[in-house]
């Protein structure tokens, strides 16, 4: 399976993003996903995942209220829409499955929160 994230940018601090990823692969309709954020000097992290079906979420906790994770299994993608960003949200952003696959980090997309 392919995952390709985009949408990243710079913003300022109270500004919003909408992140897409788009998946290849049927496999991906019955997958739990998940935005995973890597900012700096810090380990990579899930942020926000999403069932298969789309029923059930989660979110870390300095993000909850402020991001919204969605998919569309008819057109293989996942969303993350960010709004209220803090220079903190910065780092680079990724879309894998929950629990990753090893071969499933793409490129990420940069998200930058500054003035």
């Amino acid at each position: 399976v392919q995952l390709q994230a985009s949408g990243g940018g710079l913003v300022q601090p109270g500004g919003s993003l909408r992140l897409s990823c788009a998946a290849s692969g049927s496999i991906f309709k019955v997958t739990h996903m998940g935005w995973y954020r890597q900012s700096p000097g810090r380990q990579r992290g899930l942020v926000a995942s999403l069932s298969a079906g789309g029923s059930s979420s989660t979110y870390a906790d300095s993000v909850k209220g402020r991001f919204a994770i969605s998919r569309d299994n008819a057109k293989n993608t996942l969303s993350l829409q960010m709004n209220n960003l803090r220079p903190e949200d910065t780092g680079v952003y990724y879309c894998n499955a929950v629990p990753s696959w090893s071969n499933g980090w793409g490129q990420g997309t940069l998200v930058t929160v500054s003035s």
